[in-house]
């Protein structure tokens, strides 16, 4: 009989099993992983890590490779609003019944190893992926690569999106030692692929060490933007004239162009059309990031939660700006640089509405309050127990011609997005 028969039920319980919530390392996860038989998987996998960027990257990949007519498996996190959107087949998300018989499966075979929360979820992705075998296997990296659940399995394609500053505790303070965590994914001489534009030294010579086919953005392939279309190169290929990404943001150019690069290394087996690709361009979807909700008043709904997001998410409402003032409604975890996040976002802010977040590593507002970029004007901050209150003042204080932005955690644009904002 499996332990329980819901996935409220299994998740509340795995949240409850391992010690810790966030311990790396790949001997657990692989002793499972042997057991249920679920590292070698009929299909083509592609393995994607970095700072940001990485759901874009996947979610680019799945709509372009969907539009094509190819079956594809799709894994990420965190998840926003609802557990199953970390896995998808074909577009849709995973089931309850198929998750309740992963993790049944997973329990039956992980004796005597505790698993994480996140351990479970990756250990479950592979399980729904063998059970349903699309062509290609799409794998997000949740924190770093080398010790991350996912590097369980030997990928076929690595890419290694921007790389900046964040989980500092578990990574690493300065761009080369995080570059090292994240080169974890390449694999001997397969291809390496990187749209950071000036990525860390390390990463190339991790690269050079394994003999992996080195492919870097403005170096073996490049794009340029002409207004609202854009050109891409690579070493065979070229394509003109394309639609831009239906994702907010310049930043999305750089993960497109390392699409890309990958749909020119599958092209021999899973070749794609310029119609899928302008389709898959057009028509991909991601909640949450850089997102516009246009109504009485604009809101934006952003995961941004590290300084280089943050800088981001600015350089998308300077190009988009309003005729009105923009408040921001920022929750954060205990252990982002808020100084240098709310730093970054400063000159686009007009009134900041800090937000408490639940949980061991959630902040309250008056923390945020403490730790916030000392430049920012004191009496343009409104502090709120929750997202919620926050959220509810914003829309109250602010005029038609105004915007709201929610960001600083998954957790924060979550709550909002709970709230029907």
């Amino acid at each position: 009989m499996p332990k329980f028969h819901t996935l409220g039920d299994w998740l509340r319980w795995q949240e409850t099993l391992h010690p810790r919530e966030i311990d790396l390392g790949l001997e657990r996860v692989t002793a499972v992983a042997d057991r249920m038989q679920v590292r070698q998987l009929p299909a083509q996998i592609i393995t994607v890590a970095g700072t940001n960027g990485k759901g874009s990257t996947v979610t680019l990949l799945e709509s372009i490779l969907l539009s094509a007519g190819y079956h594809v498996g799709a894994y990420t996190s965190p998840h926003l609003l609802r557990y199953n959107e970390r896995i998808r087949i074909n577009g849709r998300e995973a089931d309850d019944a198929d998750l309740c018989k992963a993790f049944d499966t997973i329990d039956r075979l992980r004796n005597p190893h505790s698993l994480t929360y996140f351990e479970f979820g990756t250990l479950a992705a592979l399980w729904i992926m063998q059970q349903k075998q699309p062509d290609i296997v799409l794998l997000e990296a949740g924190l770093g690569g080398r010790l991350d659940a996912v590097n369980a399995v030997d990928t076929d394609i690595a890419i290694v999106t921007s790389i900046g500053i964040d989980h500092e505790r578990w990574l690493g303070s300065d761009r080369d030692t995080i570059a090292l965590e994240k080169a974890g994914i390449l694999r001997r001489e397969k291809p390496a692929i990187c749209s950071d534009p000036a990525p860390p030294q390390r990463l190339r010579e991790a690269a050079t060490a394994l003999g992996a086919h080195w492919y870097c953005l403005d170096e073996q392939f490049r794009f340029d933007r002409f207004e609202d279309v854009w050109h891409w190169s690579g070493p065979d290929t070229r394509h003109e004239s394309l639609p831009l990404p239906a994702l907010s943001g310049a930043h999305q150019l750089r993960n497109a162009a390392g699409v890309l690069m990958a749909l020119e290394l599958l092209r021999d087996k899973f070749p794609v059309e310029r119609k899928a690709l302008e389709q898959g361009l057009q028509n991909v979807v991601l909640p949450g990031r850089c997102q516009f909700l246009r109504g009485v008043r604009d809101i934006v709904l952003d995961v941004a939660h590290n300084p280089q997001s943050a800088m981001q998410l600015a350089e998308v409402l300077e190009q988009q700006p309003t005729t009105g003032k923009t408040y921001a409604v920022l929750g954060m975890l205990e252990d982002k640089d808020i100084g240098e996040y709310t730093e970054n976002l400063a000159a686009v802010v007009d009134h900041w509405c800090l937000a408490g977040l639940g949980g061991d590593r959630g902040l309250q507002s008056g923390e945020l309050l403490r730790r916030a970029s000392t430049s920012i004007n004191r009496d343009r901050i409104s502090c709120f127990p929750d997202v919620a209150s926050a959220v509810r003042h914003a829309i109250r204080a602010s005029a038609a011609d105004d915007r709201i932005v929610i960001c600083g955690s998954f957790h924060t644009v979550a709550e909002a997005m709970s709230c029907a904002v």
